[in-house]
């Protein structure tokens, strides 16, 4: 069994907010408080978000993240 960590980025638009909702649906959780930080080099605000979850399988550094 192993645990899983992720941290969630994307400028702040609804684009962000529908990434957290997916993982949240596959069964990610929230991690701590979000962040939220200007990006000076493409002038905009940026969001972050870690999640964290629970898995049957043994961690592999080659596996995808996103789609467990």
């Amino acid at each position: 069994m192993a645990k899983l960590y992720r941290l969630l980025t994307e400028e702040d638009t609804s684009a962000f907010c529908h990434k957290v909702s997916a993982a949240l649906a596959k069964g990610w959780e929230l991690y701590g408080d979000p962040t939220y930080a200007y990006d000076a080099t493409n002038k905009v605000m940026r969001c972050g978000q870690a999640v964290t979850k629970e898995i049957a399988a043994d961690y592999s550094p080659e596996m995808k993240l996103g789609q467990q």
